[in-house]
């Protein structure tokens, strides 16, 4: 039998009036569609933050293996394993532990395209090359129960990043070196000289013949040390290195130094690159007390002076950064020569003045004082030996130039 119309709609009247079951049809219709829906909000809030936290490990990735290029001299092959490395390690550390398809939790392995990690090495110019940097990465996120149900069980999120670095120094800066020369540095350290190893020790052995002295030398091998007052020029020696990799042209980077014991010495003055300054700590002797109050104020007066921000405009163009590094052995003899250096500590830092602070087999008085004048935590340094001096004034280089490593992406 034909239903007309009335009747159809009469029909579908009374089912939807009806509350006894045509209430729970309806929910096992919509259920779904309403389940999968809220699923797919859970996992788009899951995806943004896990992109994110992917394209931050990506762009940290790259900057490490553009700086590594300019700075550690590393081949493109290591550079682009540490980019791999760097990026997968900090994406395990910082992606959510929910986001995972092992049964312990751990985060699921980032997928890294080897095809697109590279490094391009070209010559920019005479004095130094250019390091591009290109990364890419993915991160398969599988998604919960309710996405699933459209047919989505996993969701592939890609990042790019790429970075660029360089090795000749474009960033100008003024650097003034305050300097122990004090008794305590004619002290041997613990560590050998690799180069000469062993050192003739001569002595009088003479005797007596009667009541006359017969004078007569002897000698024995001995372990040849290091001294701090040598360890100190090679230190030095290793800073002015990565100056010159950095500034070949001496474009930008001028340095002086000064040293000190029971007062200031006479300075150098600030020049174009770092020779001069070189040459006046290999003719450094160890003699004499401690007082670093004096060096440290003209090292300021010096180097925050505004000849030296006029010297850097007519050369580069550039207002300087301003570095002193200030290091010892020992502590002042007076608790006055602390009070004057702390002060001007402070002065320089309000003054936007660097101070990297490094502590040679130092008492904890004179630590006290270095960590005091530091800018940083990070700023200071304990050298326990020769080798470790040498490592701290390197790093000083490095993060005084920082080859210029940004992301371009």
């Amino acid at each position: 039998m034909t239903r007309t119309k009335t009747q159809k709609s009469s029909i579908f009247a009374r089912l939807a009036a009806c509350r006894s079951g045509n209430f729970g049809m309806m929910t096992a219709i919509l259920m779904p569609v309403v389940a999968a829906g809220a699923g797919v909000a859970i996992d788009y809030n899951r995806m943004v933050q896990i992109k994110t936290l992917l394209q931050d490990s990506a762009d940290s990735a790259a900057l490490a293996a553009a700086n590594a290029l300019a700075v550690k001299n590393v081949s493109d092959e290591e550079a682009i394993a540490l980019a791999k490395q760097f990026m997968a390690a900090q994406f395990y550390n910082i992606v959510p532990r929910n986001d995972s398809s092992t049964e312990d939790g751990a985060a699921a392995p980032v997928d890294i395209d080897k095809a697109a990690v590279a490094s391009v090495e070209r010559q920019t110019s005479t004095s130094g090359k250019t390091f591009d940097v290109e990364l890419a990465g993915s991160y398969t996120m599988e998604t919960n129960g309710m996405t699933a149900l459209l047919g989505w069980k996993s969701v592939t999120l890609k990042v790019t990043a790429s970075a660029q670095s360089t090795t000749e120094s474009k960033n100008a800066l003024s650097m003034f070196l305050v300097l122990d020369r004090s008794g305590s540095m004619a002290e041997d350290t613990s560590t050998v000289n690799g180069a000469k190893p062993l050192k003739t020790v001569k002595y009088d052995c003479g005797y007596y013949q009667g009541d006359k002295w017969i004078s007569r030398t002897c000698s024995y091998q001995a372990t040849n040390y290091y001294s701090k007052i040598e360890s100190l020029k090679l230190a030095v020696g290793s800073l002015t290195t990565q100056l010159t990799k950095a500034d070949p042209l001496s474009k930008y980077v001028r340095t002086a130094a000064v040293s000190y014991n029971a007062s200031m010495q006479n300075p150098t003055t600030l020049q174009w690159g770092s020779a001069t300054a070189l040459t006046y700590v290999q003719a450094l002797t160890a003699t004499g007390g401690t007082d670093s109050s004096g060096a440290m104020a003209r090292a300021y007066s010096d180097v925050s002076a505004s000849s030296e921000d006029t010297a850097h405009k007519n050369k580069n163009g550039q207002v300087p950064s301003k570095f002193i590094i200030f290091m010892t052995d020992g502590d002042n003899n007076q608790s006055s020569a602390d009070t004057k250096t702390k002060a001007t500590c402070d002065t320089a830092k309000k003054a936007g003045v660097q101070i990297f602070t490094v502590a040679f087999m130092a008492p904890s008085k004179g630590q006290s004082l270095l960590k005091y004048c530091a800018s940083s935590t990070s700023n200071y340094y304990d050298a326990q030996n020769a080798a470790e001096l040498v490592a701290a004034f390197k790093e000083i280089g490095d993060k005084a130039v920082q080859a210029s490593t940004r992301l371009t992406n």
